[in-house]
């Protein structure tokens, strides 16, 4: 049973969620052509939902995801956005990213049971995303 749903996941190309990803990142390029580097995170962050509502793609913005062990809920944080209920976008406005974003996105998906999330960083030159996979 898990190996179907895991294929149900997969697009043409063979990555999970392959179409709405390819949507989230065109979002993402236009906002980051529009403004470039150099604002807050929270500026990009609002650019993209508008342009994600826009583009009529599915969305909730400061989801509240709750962290639990042994059955108690031991913490909480917010994801940047999750997508269509499948993916975590979160955005960074940074010089570069490293591996502790790279550990949090992680820790995200466990958290939220999701096996993908974009990372996505407006601080460079040029739009930096990648695909973090449970």
């Amino acid at each position: 049973m898990k190996a179907k749903r895991s294929a149900e996941r997969l697009g043409p190309g063979g990555l999970r969620h392959e179409q709405l990803t390819y949507r989230v990142i065109g979002c993402a390029q236009k906002v980051h052509r529009a403004l470039g580097p150099g604002f807050p995170e929270t500026v990009y962050q609002r650019a993209l939902c508008h342009e994600m509502a826009t583009a009529k793609i599915p969305f909730d913005s400061e989801k509240l995801i709750e962290v639990f062990y042994d059955g108690a809920i031991c913490g909480q944080f917010r994801l940047d956005a999750l997508v269509d209920g499948q993916v975590i976008v979160e955005l960074k406005a940074l010089d570069a990213l490293n591996d502790e974003h790279l550990a949090q996105a992680i820790s995200y998906l466990k958290a939220a049971g999701l096996g993908l999330a974009l990372l996505v960083n407006f601080g460079q030159k040029s739009l930096q995303v990648k695909r973090v996979v449970l």
